[in-house]
């Protein structure tokens, strides 16, 4: 079927560019006519082993002959040791798995009220920041700081506030007594590629002490080795009391998971929240998979080298070009940006084979696989100036 025939089936809330993808391996993907492109999408920080990954194939296949799905009303072994690894990984208590990243931030707000709840308190404002984005529910395009996300679906569920990222007085002063949680991401990805200043995540913290007020983390795009560290908090060495992990985990594979302090997360009892797919033993089969290789590949080295050398050639770039202005990001989630809309860039790029993405509309995005080889970053680089140096900018 073409593309032109399957619009006629499909809904058109997607802006697709207009290609076929058929097949993946590694960092390549290959369209229905035969051509093939570097990716630096990876699914949109999806794919963190790539696509076709031995392990990952042998996993899924294992798991499919013995048990794609149960119910939650038992246990499966899967998601029981998918559950203690990210424990000792994050040093977190409890784990809820769910489908997706906007389910992981539905039940970490569902969660943060709750617990207040429990103690009969009226605490349930949320407070997130302005260019945030935290999924496309009903709640949690109420919780992201972006009006274009909100555009037709009001009256939308209340209880939330936005103020300035790394406006430490501006959060201060929109604290009150009914304030719940503080929802950030540690690093911004649809909203900018705009990094968190860790005296700020420091202050937020204090914040949060100070007001019995929880913290939450959302690490759906950062989280699972994007940023060099298991999790963006790390580098800052400031702790959560409730972090949402999705993307990156199922390695391709839906897949989300919110995880708390055990105090917190002792709310979530019984009846009180839950999923049909959510912990299945596939899903979490993979998972474990993904976080075995990053391990034994030492994956997290290789992305602060890959890091490294993207950084490098991006400022190249900003110093050879006059439509750039600065490079922004930490890990394998880097944007540069550009004093034009760069939609022609990221055209002229797949047009040569190269996949990137928008953050925004003055920002270009980078999310490789984290296993993406150095030859690679070369190409990808060499690709991407090529595909400037054809446009009349």
């Amino acid at each position: 079927m073409n593309i032109q025939d399957a619009s006629q089936y499909l809904t058109p809330n997607y802006g697709r560019f207009p290609i076929t993808l058929v097949k993946g391996q590694g960092s390549r993907v290959w369209d229905d006519a035969g051509n093939s492109y570097l990716d630096f999408m990876a699914g949109i920080a999806v794919n963190t082993l790539g696509h076709a990954h031995p392990a990952m194939i042998e996993t899924i296949t294992k798991q499919a002959a013995t048990m794609l799905h149960c119910s939650n009303l038992y246990f499966n072994p899967q998601q029981n040791q998918l559950a203690k690894k990210l424990v000792e990984l994050s040093a977190l208590d409890k784990v809820f798995f769910c489908n997706s990243g906007a389910e992981a931030n539905e039940a970490a707000i569902k969660l943060a009220r709750k617990y207040f709840h429990d103690q009969g308190l009226q605490k349930y404002g949320i407070i997130t920041a302005t260019q945030s984005f935290h999924g496309r529910t009903m709640q949690t395009i109420a919780a992201t700081g972006q009006d274009k996300v909100k555009a037709g679906f009001a009256p939308l569920p209340a209880g939330f506030k936005h103020v300035p990222f790394n406006d430490l007085p501006a959060l201060k002063a929109a604290i009150d007594d009914s304030t719940a949680a503080i929802m950030l991401e540690p690093l911004q990805g649809e909203g900018g590629v705009n990094l968190a200043n860790i005296e700020y995540l420091e202050g937020v913290r204090a914040l949060c002490d100070e007001r019995d007020i929880l913290l939450i983390f959302d690490e759906i795009q950062t989280g699972i080795g994007r940023c060099g560290t298991m999790f963006a908090f790390e580098k800052a060495g400031v702790k959560p009391d409730i972090l949402t992990l999705a993307k990156g985990l199922g390695g391709g594979v839906p897949i989300g998971a919110m995880l708390a302090t055990e105090k917190v997360g002792a709310s979530l009892s019984a009846g009180s929240h839950g999923t049909t797919f959510g912990g299945n033993p596939m899903s979490c089969a993979v998972a474990l998979t993904v976080l075995d290789v990053m391990e034994k590949d030492d994956l997290l080295n290789n992305v602060q080298a890959r890091s490294a050398q993207l950084q490098t050639g991006l400022q190249k770039l900003v110093a050879t070009y006059a439509i750039f202005e600065e490079v922004r990001g930490d890990g394998l989630l880097l944007g540069i940006k550009a004093n034009i809309e760069v939609v022609p860039i990221i055209n002229a790029c797949l047009g040569n084979g190269l996949l990137v993405l928008a953050a925004g509309p003055q920002v270009l995005r980078f999310l490789p696989a984290l296993n993406i080889s150095e030859a690679e970053i070369t190409e990808g680089l060499d690709i991407l100036n090529q595909s400037i140096k054809g446009l009349d900018l």
